[in-house]
Formats: C-alpha cells, structure tokens, sequence
C-alpha cells in the first residue's frame, strides 16, 4: 500500500499556542504534526462520521465567513452550559 502523500505547512503560533500544541502531543504520545492533525480532525468532524458538518447540516452553526453577531432567526441556540453538559454525558462523565 502506498503511503500517503503528505503536504508541508508553515503555522505561525504564539508563545502560549506553541505551549499548548507541545502539551497536547506530549500527553497523547505523539508529535507536533500528528498533534495537529488529530486537531483537524476533532474539528472537521472526519475522525466521528462528521458531527461538525452534521450540526451545520441541522443549522446550528455557521460558516465561519459569516461572522459573528446575531444567530439566525428561527434556530434555537443552547447555551454553553447545556452543550458542556450534554457533551459530557455522551462521554459518561459526571
């Protein structure tokens, strides 16, 4: 099987992102750029069926060009809180 066909990328981080990116890879065990595409895929939705494009799909977020403001009329938002604690009860945490 051939290997994938990787692209290089140039990221300019703060201090304290480069903190954290280091953080992250260490507890998990792996590199920087393994750290980074793990972030990529925890926020594209790739890694767990695509549950950010399902969201959108619903209308519960919007595309970044939007901006921020306002919601859209008509879409119920939840507060963080309730999303913080759904979240962690789908993950069977207290």
């Amino acid at each position: 099987m051939p290997k994938p066909v990787r692209e290089p990328i140039q990221v300019y981080l703060t201090p304290a992102e480069r903190a954290e990116l280091d953080r992250a890879a260490r507890e998990l065990g792996v590199s920087r750029s393994e750290a980074l595409r793990r972030g990529i895929e925890a926020v594209t939705g790739t890694a767990n069926g695509g549950a950010l494009r399902d969201l959108a799909a619903a209308g519960y977020v919007t595309p970044p060009a939007v901006g921020p403001g306002a919601p859209p009329p008509s879409v119920p938002v939840a507060p963080l809180e309730t999303l913080l604690a759904e979240l962690a009860d789908d993950r069977g945490r207290p």
